[in-house]
């Protein structure tokens, strides 16, 4: 049996929510320049003091705020949480179906502040790319069972497929910045079902 929090322990965890609240809803107004510590603190009922008792900074704050709103079912599929007996391209379909669904979480409008701060701040910049690098392992090992069970072609390079995904996710975020108009659910997992069975193609061989 698991051991329960002590009391210290469930005061830091609320205090840590608190904070990610306050920081998302913050970040979101004003962007990563135009957001203080001490108006996150102020917005989460606490002092600038418990920012620094959680988090090392203000990058580390925004990128932890961005997973907090994320979306929960594609970062679960992420981290390896899934039904054991799917296949890998109907993950891989799952997620790419996802990108035209509504955005309610404020992850997306968070992860493109994460973006363009990331243009001046090079810490930020760096945190960024270790975060998207966690998602690439997790990507890449999706591709690689789809490669061993053959529903991918072993030779398709499997940096550049989750290059694509990185791409195109990113490119459906840039879209929602300025609203503009996506493709219905149906006709984009056409896209994507088609997409995942060309993968599976593999190329004739030259005749020599």
């Amino acid at each position: 049996m698991a051991d329960r929090p002590t009391d210290q322990e469930a005061a830091g965890d609320d205090t840590r929510a608190r904070l990610l609240r306050a920081a998302a809803d913050v970040f979101a107004e004003r962007g990563y320049a135009g957001a203080g510590v001490a108006e996150i603190a102020r917005r989460a009922g606490l002092t600038t003091g418990a920012i620094y008792s959680q988090f090392a900074d203000k990058s580390g704050l925004l990128l932890e705020a961005i997973d907090a709103v994320s979306t929960h079912e594609v970062r679960a599929v992420l981290q390896g949480t899934r039904p054991p007996h799917d296949r890998a391209t109907d993950i891989l379909a799952t997620i790419g179906s996802h990108l035209v669904e509504p955005a309610d979480d404020g992850g997306q409008s968070l992860l493109l502040e994460a973006f363009v701060a990331a243009r001046r701040d090079p810490e930020l910049a760096a945190m960024l790319r270790q975060r998207i690098g966690d998602q690439d392992g997790w990507l890449a090992k999706l591709v690689d069972e789809a490669k061993a069970d053959g529903t991918v072609d072993p030779a398709l390079d499997t940096d550049a497929i989750v290059t694509l995904c990185h791409s195109i996710a990113l490119g459906f975020l840039l879209f929602r910045s300025i609203e503009r108009e996506l493709p219905s659910p149906l006709a984009w997992r056409g896209v994507i079902d088609r997409l995942v069975v060309a993968a599976a193609t593999y190329p004739p061989q030259m005749e020599t």
